[in-house]
């Protein structure tokens, strides 16, 4: 003991004097550890979780959000993914000289990655994706020898790999896809011993796939896919034996795929080479590894059969060989029945022959879609296809099947699309069919189909498509087809032999784009009723026996490009209304129509009017003139008509003054009308009044700036706060914004909905029109500022659980009331968080009519005002079936008021460049519902509740409470609101009973903790 004491104190000077030294190095380190992180949150433009606010306070930063220290009190790891920051990665971050791990991705980071980042000589983990970031990869990166793992995806970085990327010899990842890079794929990567995961996917890469990645020998996940490469794949990568993902997808390459491949990658889980020019036939060995579970080979140029072995792969789930050119029979569908985890089958588009085979209900009872059209598959529909009973999708188009439909179809009942056109199908159609009322499209046209159409098709209340035409059908046309509401795309009879008339009922089509009843034996007129069908593009009633006259209400179709009414026994003269659609075909021919031919619009374009046929037709006032007197007073109608000439020279010349004097009449008649039938409790304000109250536009008071102008505070003369929308009339579309938000508020009156106080048309000090619309201010600002944390409660507190249900009420009352209660039906066509309001009460009120329109208006002179053509709406909250062409409707609405209650309950908004490639808001709110609910709610709904109501109650309680009550029941009326089939949308009233009934059970609740 005395030994060890002696020792101790020997050493003791020794010791002190190394613990002195660490002392001195580790405290200026974390010193500067501390500023770097400082640095870092200066970068920071928008943090609206908060979740830096504890950084800088007078803890040790080691203590602070996301900071990981080691043992000496330094920072060894940084995580702040997923907190929706905004900013620049700060330069500074490389003095954080000791870091391991760097976790920022699914944030809003812009700019440049720095340069500096190459100085974390002991960085091992780099994850930035899911950001904004731009620019090139720095090269300096590749000084950070110690990486292991890299994930730069989902950006918009540009420029080339590093060349000098072999550098990084420890990194065992590196994912940089769904970026823009371009060049070549570098060969040093080759040099990369390590690596287990390449992922370059969805990029602009350009050359051959480098030989020297064969080298990659540890190599499990490689992705290529969706780029421009060529050439042929380099043998040496079929000898990665470790390779469990293996896809080059979507680009230019070449060659037949080794007969070998299955013995050479036996670890083989998915194989992806859809979209290229291979060639040559599918390996047998393919079939003989036996746990791969997808593969993806269509749209190629592969020959040859089927090779055997299929029904060993039981862990398949997806088989695709459609669009290539095999040859084989029916016994490939028998061979799959063995996968029992099959999802997905796709053989459609090649030269497979055979009878139809009875195995086939035999197929996984997991099947959801089976392509088997475009082949030669003959007999008759094997009964057996009703045990697929999930299959949501099935096409047999294009075969030689013969014999009837059989009644057992109608057990699928979770099908959408069902394909059978292009056949010899025979018989009647089944009155089953009427069961698959998940049905969205039914083509079952060319075929030879008798008998009637069923009364029953009119059960198939989602169909948004119906094909039935080149059959043999005949009868009349159920009336129930006519209430199919849900058609909005097409109608198509045409080609049979069904007859009897046209009822009025076919106006209960309002959102139908096309109807072709083309090649019938109707004989009825054309009902009036037609008009009310607003959407419609395409109308063909030609080679039938039609009579009466063309109605001149058909001109009210503003979206009518093709009308054919050839062909049938139309009389009576063409409507002049017609001259004013943007018609691209109207084929009047082979009728007995009569008097004068239009001269304007589309009648001006010889090349796509067609009228032939119709003798009684003139085509200039002089030659109807002449057709109303007989030859034998031929001298004396000479006579009268240069005297009715002469007078009808005069006419058309005060015709043209009345006409030019009127434009500039009616231009102000307008405003005049506008300003007349709008209820305010002020008159028509001038611009002297709105220029003074504003101080002259004064910017201090401007509080937005919109697509068409901008809008200001101000107080008017009589002490009432307004807000006033100036229109920028330099800017397309702003007149006719300002004449849509006259029209529609004019008739509205609700509370939560915007009040409309006066108008203001005018000129300003210097003689130049001048627009404005004068609102009620909304004090609180706009439901966006509030979901992003720019505008909070007196206390600091943002919306809580109870406001987000308030105003989803009150926002949804508004848009019922336009959609069902005000006369008529209108659509807003731009809901969204920025054109919600709130005043002083935190009551919510719709606002910004600029792009709404009347579908079905109070006064009829006033028909489908819009303010501007084209898409309607904002990116993000647009709804799918726009960008196909579909007109505004209510489910449109639905759908963007969907969306912006998804933003509410998460806090993001669906322009996160986080969700990136297939994500987005929908998608990933979907994704999670409903056994991960609670991790895509915003917690400050939560955690800024501080009702006295909930006094002395456990957190946990009040957490499940709003959680249960209101959050999670909220998620799932958004999500009905944004089906992506407009008619299996929740409507907007079904939408507001189910909030309201949330709201009771809610407050019953509250009395029970």
């Amino acid at each position: 003991m005395r030994i060890c004491v002696h020792l101790l104190l020997l050493f003791f000077p020794v010791l002190s004097t190394v613990l002195l030294l660490a002392s001195c190095q580790t405290t200026p380190s974390k010193h500067k550890d501390r500023q770097a992180l400082l640095d870092l949150k200066s970068f920071i433009t928008n943090d609206s979780t908060g979740a830096l606010s504890s950084w800088g306070n007078g803890s040790s930063a080691c203590t602070w959000t996301g900071v990981l220290c080691n043992h000496g009190g330094t920072v060894s790891q940084l995580d702040l993914r997923g907190l929706n920051l905004v900013g620049r990665i700060s330069p500074s971050i490389s003095n954080l000289s000791v870091l391991h791990s760097l976790y920022l991705q699914d944030n809003h980071f812009v700019g440049n990655i720095p340069n500096e980042l190459g100085m974390l000589g002991r960085l091992q983990t780099l994850n930035l994706s899911g950001n904004l970031l731009t620019g090139n990869i720095p090269s300096s990166f590749t000084n950070c020898t110690n990486l292991m793992t890299v994930d730069l995806s989902r950006n918009t970085i540009s420029g080339h790999i590093p060349s000098s990327i072999h550098r990084l010899q420890r990194i065992q990842k590196l994912l940089i896809g769904k970026n823009q890079l371009n060049g070549s794929i570098p060969p040093s990567i080759g040099n990369l011993s390590r690596l287990s995961t390449l992922d370059v996917n969805t990029n602009n890469l350009t050359g051959k796939i480098p030989e020297v990645l064969g080298r990659l020998n540890y190599i499990q996940h490689l992705e290529l896919s969706i780029n421009n490469l060529k050439g042929l794949v380099p043998l040496q990568l079929y000898n990665l034996s470790t390779l469990a993902f293996f896809a080059f997808a979507k680009n230019d390459l070449s060659g037949e795929i080794p007969s070998d491949i299955g013995f050479r990658l036996p670890n083989l889980r998915v194989f992806h080479i859809c979209f290229n020019k291979f060639s040559g036939p599918i390996p047998s060995s393919l079939h003989n590894i036996t746990k791969i579970e997808s593969i993806r080979m269509s749209n190629n140029l592969l020959t040859s059969s089927v090779p055997p072995g299929l029904n060993g792969l039981h862990n398949l789930t997806m088989y695709n060989i459609g669009f290539n050119h095999i040859h084989d029979t029916t016994r490939i569908i028998t061979d799959l029945t063995n996968c029992t985890k099959l999802q997905f089958i796709a053989l459609d588009e090649n030269l497979i022959e055979g009878p139809f085979p009875d195995s086939v209900g035999n197929l996984s009872s997991s099947l959801i879609k089976l392509y088997l059209g475009g082949n030669r598959i003959n007999g008759q529909i094997s009964p057996s296809i009703g045990s697929l009973t999930s299959l949501t999708l099935l096409n047999i188009s294009y075969n030689n099947l013969s014999g009837s439909i059989p009644s057992e179809i109608g057990h699928l009942s979770e099908l959408t699309v069902l394909g059978l056109s292009g056949n010899k199908l025979s018989g009647s159609l089944p009155v089953e069919i009427g069961r698959l009322t998940a049905l969205t499209t039914l083509e079952i046209n060319k075929n030879e189909l008798v008998g009637r159409i069923p009364e029953e098709l009119g059960l198939l209340q989602r169909v948004l498509s119906l094909d039935i035409s080149s059959n043999k059908l005949h009868g009349d046309i159920p009336a129930s087809l006519f209430a199919l509401k849900s058609l909005s795309s097409v109608l198509n009879l045409s080609h049979n032999s069904l007859s009897g008339g046209l009822i009025d009922t076919i106006g209960q089509l309002e959102n139908i784009i096309s109807i072709d009843l083309s090649d019938n034996l109707l004989n009825s007129s054309i009902p009036l009723s037609i008009v009310q069908c607003r959407s419609l593009q395409t109308l063909s009633l030609s080679r039938n026996a039609m009579s009466g006259v063309i109605p001149d209400s058909i001109g009210n179709l503003r979206g009518l490009q093709i009308l054919d009414l050839s062909s049938n026994k139309l009389t009576g003269s063409i409507p002049g209304s017609l001259a004013k659609l943007p018609l691209q075909l109207l084929n009047l021919s082979m009728n007995d129509l009569s008097g004068l031919v239009p001269s304007n619009g589309i009648f001006e374009n010889h090349s796509v009017v067609f009228l032939d046929g119709n003798p009684k037709l003139c085509y200039s006032s002089l030659a109807c003139y002449h057709s109303q007197y007989s030859s034998h007073r031929r001298k004396v109608r000479i006579v009268s008509v240069v005297a009715a000439t002469s007078t009808a020279a005069i006419s058309i010349i005060i015709l043209i003054f009345v006409m030019f004097v009127s434009r500039r009449y009616l231009a102000s008649e307008n405003t005049r009308t506008i300003g007349s039938t709008i209820k305010v409790n002020h008159p028509l304000i001038s611009y002297e009044e709105l220029w003074r109250v504003t101080n002259n536009f004064d910017q201090r008071n401007l509080i937005g700036v919109g697509s068409f102008g901008s809008v200001y505070k101000a107080i008017l003369h009589d002490g009432t706060p307004v807000a006033i929308k100036v229109l920028d009339l330099n800017k397309v579309g702003a007149s006719k914004s300002w004449v849509a938000e006259c029209e529609t508020l004019r008739n509205l009156r609700h509370r939560n909905l915007i009040k409309l106080i006066t108008i203001c048309a005018s000129v300003d000090f210097v003689g130049n029109e001048f627009r404005a619309l004068v609102y009620e201010l909304m004090d609180r600002g706009s439901l966006e500022d509030w979901i992003h944390q720019r505008k909070q409660h007196e206390d600091g507190a943002g919306l809580n659980a109870e406001d987000v249900l308030n105003i989803a009420i009150d926002a949804a009352s508004g848009l019922e009331y336009m959609h069902s209660d005000c006369g008529g039906q209108v659509v807003h066509c731009d809901i969204k968080p920025s054109n919600v309001l709130l005043d002083g009460d935190m009551t919510a009120k719709v606002s910004d009519f600029g792009l709404a329109r009347l579908l079905a208006p109070v006064q009829p002179e006033h028909q489908s005002i819009s303010s501007i053509h084209g898409l309607k709406g904002s990116i993000g909250y647009i709804p799918p079936e726009y960008g196909y062409g579909s007109k505004p409707s209510t489910r449109g609405d639905v759908y963007s008021y969907g969306v912006m209650l998804l933003e509410m309950i998460t806090g993001k908004s669906p322009l996160e460049q986080s969700f990136g490639g297939d994500m987005n808001l929908t998608k990933w709110v979907r994704d999670n519902f409903p056994r991960r609910a609670d991790e895509v709610i915003d917690k400050r709904l939560i955690s800024t509740r501080a009702d006295a109501c909930f006094e002395g109650v456990q957190d946990s309680s009040i957490e499940q409470l709003l959680l249960n009550c209101l959050l999670i029941p909220m998620l799932e009326v958004a999500l009905s609101c944004v089906v992506e089939s407009p008619d299996e949308r929740s409507s907007m009233h079904d939408s507001l009973v189910r909030l309201k009934q949330m709201k009771v059970t809610f407050l019953r609740s509250q009395h029970h903790l």
